[in-house]
Protein backbone atom coordinates (compact mmCIF):
# COMPACT_ATOMS: atom_id res chain seq x y z
CA UNK A 1 0.00 0.00 0.00
CA UNK A 2 1.22 3.26 -0.88
CA UNK A 3 1.75 5.44 2.02
CA UNK A 4 3.77 8.97 0.54
CA UNK A 5 5.36 9.72 -2.77
CA UNK A 6 7.69 12.80 -2.77
CA UNK A 7 9.50 14.65 -5.41
CA UNK A 8 11.37 17.87 -5.91
CA UNK A 9 13.09 19.35 -9.40
CA UNK A 10 11.31 16.91 -11.56
CA UNK A 11 9.73 18.96 -14.60
CA UNK A 12 7.23 21.66 -13.33
CA UNK A 13 7.58 20.19 -9.75
CA UNK A 14 10.50 22.61 -8.75
CA UNK A 15 9.78 22.54 -4.75
CA UNK A 16 8.94 19.38 -3.12
CA UNK A 17 5.86 17.90 -3.77
CA UNK A 18 4.19 15.59 -1.41
CA UNK A 19 1.33 13.67 -1.99
CA UNK A 20 -0.11 11.38 0.67
CA UNK A 21 -2.62 8.55 1.38
CA UNK A 22 -2.62 8.93 4.83
CA UNK A 23 -6.08 9.23 5.79
CA UNK A 24 -7.26 11.95 7.89
CA UNK A 25 -9.23 12.05 11.39
CA UNK A 26 -12.15 12.51 9.68
CA UNK A 27 -14.55 9.28 10.19
CA UNK A 28 -16.31 10.22 6.72
CA UNK A 29 -16.80 7.03 4.52
CA UNK A 30 -14.19 5.65 7.10
CA UNK A 31 -15.28 2.49 6.45
CA UNK A 32 -15.82 1.82 2.58
CA UNK A 33 -12.79 4.97 1.91
CA UNK A 34 -10.10 3.64 3.59
CA UNK A 35 -7.73 1.04 4.44
CA UNK A 36 -6.52 -0.26 7.36
CA UNK A 37 -2.60 -0.62 8.23
CA UNK A 38 -2.05 -1.61 12.09
CA UNK A 39 0.20 1.14 12.27
CA UNK A 40 0.17 3.78 14.78
CA UNK A 41 2.16 6.15 12.38
CA UNK A 42 -0.44 5.62 9.14
CA UNK A 43 -3.54 3.70 11.03
CA UNK A 44 -5.90 4.07 7.83
CA UNK A 45 -4.62 5.04 4.16
CA UNK A 46 -6.80 6.35 1.80
CA UNK A 47 -8.23 3.48 -1.49
CA UNK A 48 -8.27 6.05 -3.77
CA UNK A 49 -7.17 10.04 -4.78
CA UNK A 50 -8.06 12.36 -7.51
CA UNK A 51 -5.95 15.02 -8.87
CA UNK A 52 -7.68 17.78 -10.37
CA UNK A 53 -5.67 21.02 -12.09
CA UNK A 54 -5.76 22.83 -15.04
CA UNK A 55 -4.32 21.68 -19.00
CA UNK A 56 -0.22 22.26 -18.11
CA UNK A 57 -0.88 22.78 -14.65
CA UNK A 58 1.79 20.04 -13.76
CA UNK A 59 -0.75 17.08 -13.07
CA UNK A 60 0.82 14.67 -15.56
CA UNK A 61 4.19 15.61 -14.38
CA UNK A 62 3.24 14.14 -11.20
CA UNK A 63 2.44 11.14 -12.55
CA UNK A 64 5.50 11.42 -14.84
CA UNK A 65 7.58 11.43 -11.72
CA UNK A 66 6.30 7.84 -10.52
CA UNK A 67 6.63 6.39 -13.58
CA UNK A 68 10.64 7.88 -14.05
CA UNK A 69 11.45 6.62 -10.23
CA UNK A 70 9.80 3.48 -11.45
CA UNK A 71 11.86 3.45 -14.52
CA UNK A 72 15.11 4.14 -12.63
CA UNK A 73 14.95 1.15 -10.05
CA UNK A 74 13.56 -1.32 -13.01
CA UNK A 75 16.60 -0.36 -14.92
CA UNK A 76 19.72 1.48 -13.70
CA UNK A 77 21.44 -2.08 -12.98
CA UNK A 78 20.22 -3.30 -16.42
CA UNK A 79 19.83 -1.41 -19.21
CA UNK A 80 21.37 1.80 -18.21
CA UNK A 81 25.23 1.48 -18.82
CA UNK A 82 28.72 2.68 -18.05
CA UNK A 83 29.05 6.15 -18.76
CA UNK A 84 25.63 6.64 -20.16
CA UNK A 85 23.23 9.52 -18.92
CA UNK A 86 19.91 9.85 -17.80
CA UNK A 87 17.08 11.71 -19.38
CA UNK A 88 15.99 13.42 -15.96
CA UNK A 89 14.75 17.06 -16.78
CA UNK A 90 14.86 19.61 -13.73
CA UNK A 91 13.07 22.65 -13.83
CA UNK A 92 14.47 24.84 -16.12
CA UNK A 93 13.10 28.37 -15.63
CA UNK A 94 15.76 29.11 -12.82
CA UNK A 95 19.35 28.37 -13.04
CA UNK A 96 19.62 27.21 -9.51
CA UNK A 97 17.66 24.80 -10.13
CA UNK A 98 18.52 23.12 -13.15
CA UNK A 99 22.48 22.79 -12.01
CA UNK A 100 20.43 20.69 -8.51
CA UNK A 101 19.66 16.94 -8.83
CA UNK A 102 16.16 15.71 -9.08
CA UNK A 103 14.47 13.80 -5.97
CA UNK A 104 12.37 10.79 -5.16
CA UNK A 105 10.88 9.17 -2.23
CA UNK A 106 8.32 6.61 -1.81
CA UNK A 107 7.17 5.34 1.81
CA UNK A 108 4.89 2.05 1.28
CA UNK A 109 3.38 -1.05 3.13
CA UNK A 110 4.36 -4.24 2.63
CA UNK A 111 3.32 -7.26 4.68
CA UNK A 112 3.07 -5.00 7.75
CA UNK A 113 6.75 -3.14 7.33
CA UNK A 114 6.47 0.15 6.47
CA UNK A 115 9.82 1.22 4.11
CA UNK A 116 10.60 4.60 3.21
CA UNK A 117 12.88 4.49 0.41
CA UNK A 118 14.40 7.47 -2.29
CA UNK A 119 17.22 8.77 -3.96
CA UNK A 120 18.30 11.59 -5.38
CA UNK A 121 19.90 12.24 -9.45
CA UNK A 122 21.85 14.46 -11.74
CA UNK A 123 21.88 13.18 -15.91
CA UNK A 124 25.40 11.85 -14.54
CA UNK A 125 24.57 10.31 -11.98
CA UNK A 126 23.19 8.79 -8.85
CA UNK A 127 23.66 11.31 -5.98
CA UNK A 128 22.44 9.84 -2.81
CA UNK A 129 20.44 6.95 -1.66
CA UNK A 130 18.86 5.71 1.26
CA UNK A 131 16.31 3.01 2.96
CA UNK A 132 14.36 3.15 6.13
CA UNK A 133 12.53 0.13 7.12
CA UNK A 134 10.02 0.39 10.39
CA UNK A 135 9.75 -3.19 11.56
CA UNK A 136 9.21 -1.14 15.08
CA UNK A 137 8.21 2.51 15.35
CA UNK A 138 11.91 3.98 15.46
CA UNK A 139 13.30 3.22 11.87
CA UNK A 140 16.41 0.98 10.77
CA UNK A 141 18.42 2.83 8.52
CA UNK A 142 19.26 -0.40 5.86
CA UNK A 143 21.55 1.37 3.85
CA UNK A 144 22.72 5.20 2.93
CA UNK A 145 24.59 6.41 -0.51
CA UNK A 146 25.65 9.48 -0.44
CA UNK A 147 28.13 11.52 -3.12
CA UNK A 148 31.29 13.11 -1.28
CA UNK A 149 32.58 15.97 -3.27
CA UNK A 150 35.60 16.07 -2.36
CA UNK A 151 36.97 12.93 -3.62
CA UNK A 152 33.97 12.25 -5.88
CA UNK A 153 33.39 9.00 -4.85
CA UNK A 154 30.57 7.04 -3.35
CA UNK A 155 30.24 6.59 0.47
CA UNK A 156 28.12 4.01 2.03
CA UNK A 157 26.60 3.32 5.50
CA UNK A 158 25.14 0.34 6.27
CA UNK A 159 22.76 -0.37 9.31
CA UNK A 160 22.70 -4.11 11.17
CA UNK A 161 19.42 -4.76 9.58
CA UNK A 162 20.73 -5.26 6.03
CA UNK A 163 21.52 -9.09 5.78
CA UNK A 164 24.01 -10.53 2.89
CA UNK A 165 27.48 -9.39 0.89
CA UNK A 166 26.88 -5.81 1.27
CA UNK A 167 30.71 -5.07 0.26
CA UNK A 168 30.33 -7.31 -3.35
CA UNK A 169 26.66 -5.17 -4.10
CA UNK A 170 29.00 -1.79 -3.17
CA UNK A 171 31.76 -2.45 -5.01
CA UNK A 172 29.01 -3.52 -8.18
CA UNK A 173 27.34 -0.24 -8.44
CA UNK A 174 27.93 1.52 -10.91
CA UNK A 175 28.36 5.73 -10.65
CA UNK A 176 24.85 5.70 -12.49
CA UNK A 177 23.03 2.78 -11.32
CA UNK A 178 20.71 2.31 -8.12
CA UNK A 179 22.22 0.11 -5.26
CA UNK A 180 18.94 -1.19 -4.66
CA UNK A 181 19.01 -2.36 -7.99
CA UNK A 182 22.60 -3.79 -8.60
CA UNK A 183 22.22 -5.53 -5.23
CA UNK A 184 19.12 -7.28 -6.37
CA UNK A 185 20.43 -8.52 -9.73
CA UNK A 186 23.15 -9.67 -7.09
CA UNK A 187 20.39 -11.72 -5.54
CA UNK A 188 19.89 -9.83 -2.73
CA UNK A 189 16.55 -11.32 -1.02
CA UNK A 190 16.55 -9.13 1.80
CA UNK A 191 15.83 -5.99 -0.60
CA UNK A 192 14.05 -8.16 -3.57
CA UNK A 193 10.78 -7.16 -1.70
CA UNK A 194 11.66 -3.09 -2.06
CA UNK A 195 12.38 -3.49 -5.65
CA UNK A 196 9.82 -5.30 -6.13
CA UNK A 197 7.33 -3.67 -5.01
CA UNK A 198 8.79 -0.23 -6.72
CA UNK A 199 8.86 -1.87 -10.31
CA UNK A 200 5.56 -3.97 -10.17
CA UNK A 201 3.61 -2.69 -7.14
CA UNK A 202 2.98 0.49 -8.99
CA UNK A 203 0.74 0.28 -11.86
CA UNK A 204 1.25 3.55 -14.30
CA UNK A 205 -0.68 3.94 -17.26
CA UNK A 206 -0.37 7.52 -19.30
CA UNK A 207 0.70 8.44 -22.68
CA UNK A 208 4.02 6.93 -22.26
CA UNK A 209 2.26 3.50 -21.57
CA UNK A 210 -0.57 3.23 -22.64
CA UNK A 211 -3.21 0.34 -22.26
CA UNK A 212 -2.60 -2.71 -23.67
CA UNK A 213 -5.15 -5.40 -24.36
CA UNK A 214 -2.87 -8.18 -23.59
CA UNK A 215 -3.99 -8.80 -19.89
CA UNK A 216 -7.46 -9.14 -20.73
CA UNK A 217 -7.22 -11.17 -23.72
CA UNK A 218 -4.82 -13.69 -21.48
CA UNK A 219 -8.28 -13.43 -18.85
CA UNK A 220 -10.99 -13.92 -21.63
CA UNK A 221 -9.42 -17.30 -22.77
CA UNK A 222 -10.10 -18.71 -19.03
CA UNK A 223 -13.64 -19.30 -17.95
CA UNK A 224 -13.40 -17.96 -14.91
CA UNK A 225 -11.65 -14.99 -16.13
CA UNK A 226 -13.97 -14.05 -18.97
CA UNK A 227 -16.76 -14.62 -16.68
CA UNK A 228 -15.25 -11.61 -14.36
CA UNK A 229 -14.43 -9.56 -17.18
CA UNK A 230 -18.43 -9.98 -18.48
CA UNK A 231 -19.96 -8.92 -14.64
CA UNK A 232 -17.15 -6.46 -14.97
CA UNK A 233 -18.65 -4.33 -18.17
CA UNK A 234 -22.51 -5.73 -16.66
CA UNK A 235 -22.09 -3.43 -13.95
CA UNK A 236 -20.54 -0.71 -15.97
CA UNK A 237 -24.19 -1.17 -17.91
CA UNK A 238 -22.74 -2.70 -21.30
CA UNK A 239 -24.98 -5.30 -22.75
CA UNK A 240 -22.69 -7.46 -24.08
CA UNK A 241 -23.16 -11.22 -22.81
CA UNK A 242 -19.77 -13.03 -23.96
CA UNK A 243 -16.62 -12.31 -25.25
CA UNK A 244 -14.96 -15.01 -27.54
CA UNK A 245 -11.45 -15.15 -28.31
CA UNK A 246 -10.71 -16.18 -31.50
CA UNK A 247 -6.95 -16.84 -32.06
CA UNK A 248 -5.37 -17.87 -35.52
CA UNK A 249 -1.37 -18.52 -36.65
CA UNK A 250 -0.84 -15.59 -39.43
CA UNK A 251 2.24 -15.15 -41.32
CA UNK A 252 4.98 -12.46 -39.34
CA UNK A 253 8.55 -11.51 -38.33
CA UNK A 254 10.61 -11.97 -35.73
CA UNK A 255 14.39 -10.49 -35.16
CA UNK A 256 17.27 -12.98 -34.09
CA UNK A 257 20.39 -11.74 -32.59
CA UNK A 258 23.26 -13.83 -32.75
CA UNK A 259 25.65 -12.67 -30.19
CA UNK A 260 28.47 -15.08 -31.40
CA UNK A 261 28.81 -14.21 -35.11
CA UNK A 262 27.37 -10.03 -34.29
CA UNK A 263 24.62 -10.61 -36.45
CA UNK A 264 20.97 -9.65 -36.87
CA UNK A 265 18.26 -11.65 -38.72
CA UNK A 266 14.86 -11.24 -39.37
CA UNK A 267 12.87 -14.37 -39.70
CA UNK A 268 9.50 -15.21 -41.05
CA UNK A 269 7.52 -16.67 -38.65
CA UNK A 270 4.03 -17.95 -37.43
CA UNK A 271 2.45 -15.57 -34.53
CA UNK A 272 -0.76 -15.78 -32.72
CA UNK A 273 -3.36 -12.88 -33.78
CA UNK A 274 -6.16 -12.68 -31.50
CA UNK A 275 -9.74 -11.79 -32.69
CA UNK A 276 -12.60 -10.78 -30.24
CA UNK A 277 -16.07 -11.25 -31.21
CA UNK A 278 -18.86 -9.60 -28.74
CA UNK A 279 -22.18 -11.25 -28.39
CA UNK A 280 -25.06 -8.58 -27.40
CA UNK A 281 -28.77 -9.47 -26.84
CA UNK A 282 -31.39 -8.16 -26.19
CA UNK A 283 -34.99 -8.78 -25.67
CA UNK A 284 -35.83 -8.83 -29.53
CA UNK A 285 -32.86 -10.65 -30.74
CA UNK A 286 -28.88 -10.79 -30.74
CA UNK A 287 -25.78 -10.30 -32.96
CA UNK A 288 -21.96 -10.57 -32.85
CA UNK A 289 -19.56 -7.86 -33.37
CA UNK A 290 -16.29 -7.20 -33.81
CA UNK A 291 -13.78 -5.08 -31.37
CA UNK A 292 -13.78 -2.28 -34.39
CA UNK A 293 -17.96 -2.34 -33.84
CA UNK A 294 -17.45 -1.26 -30.46
CA UNK A 295 -17.33 2.25 -29.33
CA UNK A 296 -13.74 3.81 -27.82
CA UNK A 297 -15.49 3.65 -24.66
CA UNK A 298 -15.99 0.15 -25.13
CA UNK A 299 -12.74 -0.73 -26.04
CA UNK A 300 -10.86 1.41 -23.30
CA UNK A 301 -12.99 0.14 -20.38
CA UNK A 302 -12.15 -3.58 -21.79
CA UNK A 303 -9.16 -3.15 -22.02
CA UNK A 304 -8.94 -1.23 -18.75
CA UNK A 305 -11.25 -4.58 -16.78
CA UNK A 306 -8.28 -7.02 -17.15
CA UNK A 307 -5.32 -4.76 -15.03
CA UNK A 308 -7.96 -3.64 -12.93
CA UNK A 309 -8.98 -7.10 -11.30
CA UNK A 310 -5.58 -8.28 -11.52
CA UNK A 311 -5.02 -5.24 -9.27
CA UNK A 312 -7.62 -5.45 -7.09
CA UNK A 313 -6.64 -9.62 -6.57
CA UNK A 314 -3.28 -8.38 -6.08
CA UNK A 315 -3.46 -5.39 -3.80
CA UNK A 316 -1.34 -3.20 -6.02
CA UNK A 317 -1.80 0.65 -6.79
CA UNK A 318 -2.91 1.77 -10.17
CA UNK A 319 -1.86 4.86 -11.31
CA UNK A 320 -3.91 6.50 -14.50
CA UNK A 321 -3.45 9.99 -15.65
CA UNK A 322 -7.02 11.25 -17.48
CA UNK A 323 -8.85 8.43 -16.31
CA UNK A 324 -11.94 10.38 -17.98
CA UNK A 325 -10.29 9.60 -21.75
CA UNK A 326 -13.02 8.25 -23.52
CA UNK A 327 -15.15 6.92 -20.71
CA UNK A 328 -18.51 8.20 -19.86
CA UNK A 329 -18.39 10.16 -16.09
CA UNK A 330 -21.06 6.78 -14.87
CA UNK A 331 -18.31 4.52 -15.73
CA UNK A 332 -15.83 6.57 -14.07
CA UNK A 333 -17.57 6.80 -10.91
CA UNK A 334 -18.26 2.93 -10.82
CA UNK A 335 -14.75 2.22 -11.75
CA UNK A 336 -13.51 4.42 -8.28
CA UNK A 337 -16.52 2.58 -6.09
CA UNK A 338 -14.87 -0.91 -7.05
CA UNK A 339 -12.33 0.30 -5.38
CA UNK A 340 -14.29 1.45 -2.72
CA UNK A 341 -16.21 -1.60 -1.91
CA UNK A 342 -14.42 -3.95 0.58
CA UNK A 343 -15.86 -7.10 -0.86
CA UNK A 344 -14.47 -6.22 -4.39
CA UNK A 345 -11.11 -4.99 -2.75
CA UNK A 346 -9.88 -6.94 -0.09
CA UNK A 347 -6.30 -7.20 -1.23
CA UNK A 348 -5.68 -3.46 -0.07
CA UNK A 349 -5.73 -1.90 -4.36
CA UNK A 350 -5.66 1.71 -4.69
CA UNK A 351 -6.38 4.33 -7.29
CA UNK A 352 -4.60 7.33 -8.22
CA UNK A 353 -6.08 9.17 -11.06
CA UNK A 354 -5.99 12.82 -12.75
CA UNK A 355 -9.36 13.99 -14.40
CA UNK A 356 -10.78 17.23 -15.49
CA UNK A 357 -14.39 15.90 -14.62
CA UNK A 358 -15.72 18.44 -11.75
CA UNK A 359 -18.77 16.50 -11.72
CA UNK A 360 -17.32 13.86 -9.39
CA UNK A 361 -16.90 16.22 -6.99
CA UNK A 362 -20.54 16.49 -5.82
CA UNK A 363 -21.03 12.82 -6.79
CA UNK A 364 -22.70 11.12 -3.79
CA UNK A 365 -20.12 9.25 -1.37
CA UNK A 366 -17.81 9.28 -4.11
CA UNK A 367 -14.48 10.94 -2.37
CA UNK A 368 -13.68 12.07 1.41
CA UNK A 369 -12.30 16.01 1.52
CA UNK A 370 -8.69 14.26 2.11
CA UNK A 371 -9.23 12.89 -1.22
CA UNK A 372 -9.34 15.06 -3.49
CA UNK A 373 -5.64 17.12 -4.55
CA UNK A 374 -5.55 19.92 -6.50
CA UNK A 375 -2.69 21.11 -8.90
CA UNK A 376 -1.39 24.56 -10.30
CA UNK A 377 1.19 26.89 -11.38
CA UNK A 378 2.35 29.65 -9.73
CA UNK A 379 3.70 33.24 -11.10
CA UNK A 380 7.06 31.45 -11.57
CA UNK A 381 5.47 28.44 -13.33
CA UNK A 382 6.22 26.20 -10.55
CA UNK A 383 3.51 23.49 -9.49
CA UNK A 384 2.44 23.32 -6.30
CA UNK A 385 0.22 20.12 -4.68
CA UNK A 386 -2.28 20.35 -2.11
CA UNK A 387 -5.49 18.68 -0.77
CA UNK A 388 -8.39 20.10 -0.89
CA UNK A 389 -9.04 19.41 2.83
CA UNK A 390 -6.57 21.67 3.59
CA UNK A 391 -9.32 24.25 3.15
CA UNK A 392 -11.34 23.58 5.08
CA UNK A 393 -14.44 22.83 2.99
CA UNK A 394 -18.36 22.51 4.79
CA UNK A 395 -19.48 19.21 5.17
CA UNK A 396 -22.38 20.24 2.51
CA UNK A 397 -20.63 22.85 0.67
CA UNK A 398 -20.86 22.28 -3.60
CA UNK A 399 -17.57 21.61 -4.44
CA UNK A 400 -17.75 21.58 -8.15
CA UNK A 401 -19.27 24.88 -7.96
CA UNK A 402 -16.21 25.97 -5.70
CA UNK A 403 -13.57 24.81 -7.63
CA UNK A 404 -14.90 26.06 -10.47
CA UNK A 405 -14.94 29.68 -8.95
CA UNK A 406 -11.48 29.48 -7.92
CA UNK A 407 -11.74 28.73 -4.61
CA UNK A 408 -9.61 26.34 -4.04
CA UNK A 409 -7.12 27.17 -7.17
CA UNK A 410 -5.99 24.32 -9.66
CA UNK A 411 -8.50 26.35 -12.55
CA UNK A 412 -6.59 27.80 -15.63
CA UNK A 413 -7.37 31.63 -15.36
CA UNK A 414 -9.09 32.85 -18.33
CA UNK A 415 -8.27 36.11 -19.65
CA UNK A 416 -10.49 38.05 -22.38
CA UNK A 417 -8.83 37.71 -26.09
CA UNK A 418 -8.93 40.44 -28.40
CA UNK A 419 -9.20 38.27 -30.89
CA UNK A 420 -12.62 37.41 -29.99
CA UNK A 421 -13.68 40.97 -29.43
CA UNK A 422 -15.96 42.32 -32.35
Amino acid sequence: MLVEFRVKNFRSLRDEQVLSLVASKDKTLHDTHTLSTGLKAAPHLLKSVVLYGANAGGKSNLIKAMQYMRGVVLESATIIQPGQTFAVQPFLLDNRSASQPTEFEVTFILDGVRYQYGFSMTRQRIVSEHLLVYKAFKPQRWFERYLERESGKDVYEFGPGLKGAKSLWEGATRPNALFLSTAVQLNSEALRPVFEWVSMGLVIFNEQSQLSPQTSIQMLKQAEGRKQICEFLTAADISIADIDVVTRKVPGQAVHFDLVAGKTEVRTEEVEEHQLRFSHVTEHGQAVFDLMDESNGTRNLLFLSGPVLDILRKGLTLVIDELDTSLHTLLVRELVRLFHRPEANSGGAQLIFTTHDTSLLDAPDLFRRDQVWLVEKDKEQASTLVALSEFSPRKNEALERGYLMGRYGGVPFLSQSRGLKH
